[in-house]
């Protein structure tokens, strides 16, 4: 503590002292302190106190002898404290030695003379002597104390005011209006702020607002989160820039610059650490802006999928209609005999029917994708025959199923499950589709109806183009098709996943397996199935 030294050491470490030759950031700084300002702050306070103990001599000096010595200890007591809450404890202790001196001198015989006679009169002026200096650095602490408080006073307060303005921040924008308002009025200098650019460097501000030595020190700082503050000395004007990061965990956002003029190293150390403050605040802000954005992105992409189902389903529900119309009469139009006897008519027919059952095909993908993604899927559990399941799902997709051969095991001892039926036959039928699909015609498709201790598995299986891995790991996704079979096969990619979507609602499983790229696939749906003995209970 430099309060400790002595008063002539304490005065040449300050004239050979640098503003901030390497502070805790790195900051290098080379100016001394300037001359008037450590004639003001070290010279002048203590002639000062020395002034105010000669005018307090001056004035009982007109004094009766008697009535001055007695004066003498209260009356050099007025301008000990004085010093030590105007200046501080220097002052004061050279206040009470002088304050002793001149008593001696002046008013204890003999008169004019450093010499004191009277052993009691010794004895008072170093009780004066210590009195003084314990009083003296009471005051100061007391000074000290107290400007601590009213500077942390005012700190607090203003990071209140800047919390409440980072509280209205909704935009960047707005946050370094904030961050330039909070600078300008707590240090009462000019800030700017260097935008973070697309190609890793920053936007300079306005021309003219910051120096070429910081503006080349911005330039050459690579954007990345985490960075520390540090500072820079523009000599020319010896002002001394702190410059931040404006980041958030995951972005930069920018260069904060701001000018806290001249000073000492400790004033910059102060500066500094208010500043890191303010960062961290501007930090948390970001970090809140950053949630904020993605809750809205997410509210959005919530909102135009909803918008999406809705569309679709009402779309879907439109077709329905005049589908089904067109549907029955083409039937209509083949149990007729004079269309039967013409075989062009009945091609025509025949083409139809085909295309209206792929097209009811999609719609009822449709519905089944809104039903899914609306959470309207509630399956109604009953008792049902796999046998039935099947047999329903190859009955229901027969058209599209007529080019290949269709060859049904079933074993002996499948139990019943409890599912929803009519979503198991939509999933079996999704999968005879696909199989169908990507199958050539003539190829057989085998149903395979087996049971395992607690689960019976329906796999279908055929001899068509297979799966690659890297498919294999993408099939579930929604919309998902894959690259080799955008241009020559027709289909939305909604089979696979309404079909794994409505099993996992019935408490089973979906798997799929291939031995690779032409070598065919088979695709297991594998449903819980409870002991006989829980069947006939329930029953």
């Amino acid at each position: 503590m430099n309060f400790y030294l002595p008063i002539a050491e304490r005065f040449a470490s300050a004239r050979a002292r640098p503003v901030g030759t390497s502070n805790r950031n790195g900051l290098q700084l080379d100016e001394e302190l300037p001359s008037y300002r450590i004639w003001r702050a070290d010279i002048v306070p203590p002639l000062l106190a020395i002034l105010s103990v000669s005018l307090i001599t001056v004035a009982l000096l007109p004094l009766d002898y008697t009535i001055a010595a007695n004066l003498v200890p209260i009356a050099y007591l007025v301008p000990v404290i004085f010093a030590a809450t105007r200046w501080g404890i220097w002052p004061a202790t050279l206040a009470a030695v002088a304050g002793m001196v001149e008593a001696d001198f002046f008013f204890f015989p003999p008169i004019y003379s450093f010499r004191v006679e009277d052993p009691s009169e010794a004895i008072d002026l170093l009780l004066f002597l210590v009195v003084a200096l314990v009083s003296s650095n009471l005051a100061s602490r007391l000074r000290r104390e107290t400007e601590m408080l009213r500077q942390r006073e005012i700190e607090i307060q203003h990071l209140y005011e800047f919390s409440r303005l980072l509280a209205a921040c909704f935009t960047v924008s707005d946050l370094i209006s904030a961050i330039r308002n909070h600078f300008s009025r707590t240090l009462g200098q000019h800030a700017a702020f260097f935008a973070a650019g697309t190609e890793d460097h920053y936007e300079p501000p306005e021309p003219g607002s910051v120096p070429k030595l910081v503006q080349e020190r911005v330039a050459s700082t690579v954007p990345k989160v985490g960075n520390s503050c540090f500072a820079v000395l523009d000599k020319p004007t010896q002002n001394v820039w702190l410059l931040g990061t404006a980041c958030s965990e995951t972005a930069v956002y920018g260069i904060v610059a701001v000018n806290i003029g001249r000073g000492s190293r400790k004033h910059v150390e102060i500066n500094t650490s208010r500043f890191e403050t303010v960062l961290e605040e501007v930090s948390l802000t970001l970090q809140r802006l950053d949630i904020e954005k993605a809750m809205d992105d997410a509210r959005l992409h919530l909102q135009a999928q909803l918008l999406r189902d809705a569309f679709h389903g009402t779309l879907s529900h439109e077709l329905c209609s005049p589908l089904a119309a067109i549907q029955g009469s083409a039937s209509v139009l083949e149990s007729m005999s004079m269309i039967r006897a013409d075989d062009r008519t009945r091609s025509l027919v025949e083409a139809i029917s085909d295309e209206v059952a792929q097209l009811d095909g999609y719609i009822q993908n449709l519905l089944s994708a809104t039903r899914v993604t609306a959470g309207g899927l509630s399956p109604r559990l009953e008792w049902a025959d796999a046998r039935d399941i099947v047999n329903a799902a190859i009955q229901r997709r027969a058209r599209r199923l007529a080019a290949h051969k269709i060859e049904v095991e079933f074993a002996d001892d499948l139990p019943l499950v409890n599912v929803d039926s009519g979503l198991i036959e939509e999933a079996c039928g999704q999968l005879l589709e696909n199989a169908a699909k990507y199958s050539p015609s003539g190829s057989i498709i085998l149903i395979v109806a087996r049971s395992e201790p607690g689960r019976t598995i329906l796999s279908v299986a055929d001899q068509g183009v297979g799966i690659t891995p890297d498919e294999c790991r993408q099939l579930g996704r929604r919309s998902f098709r894959s690259q080799r079979h955008q241009a020559t096969i027709p289909g939305s990619g909604l089979g696979f996943w309404i079909a794994a979507t409505f099993v996992r609602a019935n408490g089973g499983t979906i798997g799929i397996s291939s031995r690779g790229q032409g070598q065919g696939t088979t695709a297991s749906i594998v449903l819980p199935a409870p002991d006989q003995a829980t069947v006939l209970a329930d029953e």
